[in-house]
């Protein structure tokens, strides 16, 4: 009796074919969560048109939205990749659902790497709603694309090092309440909406050295006032990623 030939046949599926699914997995889960959906389209939404359309902060000579654009813009990134992505990977490392996944055969870097590409998803998402939303309000960007989406990496890198290394050394319900109230507080001092020369000259030098303070101030050099590269803010949030990145990968626990 012959051996015969069995469809499909046992095994892992291959390494792109596995992260690709893997990240589609996370962008639906990321997309159909109300509270993740909140944070990342409608938060960033609402404070664009408000501000936009109501003068409630001085934010100098021009209209407000070639100001508070860039600033948006920054705010989505640290939404996605800090924010929901360190409360959606604490709460999966209580569940057990990390430890599941890294005893599957999908490697756990590949896992880490799925995450990441869905941040990358979703932000392409979200520029692209705040984008079309700020060019109906009349915002005229300046500036290189390129430089702009050099920064929006080098955010993006930065805020999810700092959101895994959250998520994968405190508990849960410390992530959410941490995750919220960073949230908060750089909305704030983050010069998103408030320009940092509004603050105290000591407390600007602290301030303008913060992940958002960079990406927000960096976007805003380019896109408001054409600079070809803000090389000052780019390295802030590279030191800023290598630092959180490399945290992350020494302190996460999977369980």
């Amino acid at each position: 009796m012959s051996a015969g030939t069995y469809t499909p046949r046992p095994g892992a599926a291959p390494l792109p074919r596995m992260i690709a699914a893997q990240t589609a997995l996370e962008t639906r889960m990321l997309l159909r969560n109300g509270e993740q959906l909140l944070l990342t389209v409608i938060i960033p939404t609402l404070l664009l048109v408000l501000f936009s359309a109501v003068d409630i902060v001085d934010t100098g000579s021009g209209a407000s939205v070639d100001f508070l654009a860039p600033g948006i813009l920054a705010l989505a990134v640290m939404s996605t990749a800090f924010t929901g992505q360190a409360i959606a990977t604490g709460f999966e490392r209580r569940y057990g659902v990390l430890k599941r996944l890294g005893a599957s055969p999908l490697p756990r870097w590949a896992l880490m790497t799925a995450k990441t590409l869905s941040v990358l998803v979703t932000e392409v998402l979200q520029v692209l709603l705040l984008t079309a939303i700020a060019f109906a309000l009349g915002w005229s960007p300046q500036g290189n694309p390129l430089s702009v989406l050099l920064l929006l990496v080098l955010g993006t890198a930065a805020f999810s090092g700092l959101g895994l290394l959250m998520a994968g050394t405190l508990k849960a319900e410390a992530t959410l309440a941490a995750a919220n109230l960073v949230f908060l507080l750089l909305l704030v001092g983050g010069g998103v909406i408030v320009p940092l020369d509004k603050f105290p000259d000591a407390v600007q030098s602290v301030l303008g050295l913060l992940p958002i303070s960079a990406l927000s101030e960096g976007l805003r050099d380019v896109l408001q006032h054409g600079a070809s590269m803000p090389w000052c803010q780019a390295g802030i949030l590279a030191v800023w990623a290598v630092l959180g990145l490399g945290a992350a990968a020494k302190f996460f626990r999977w369980e």
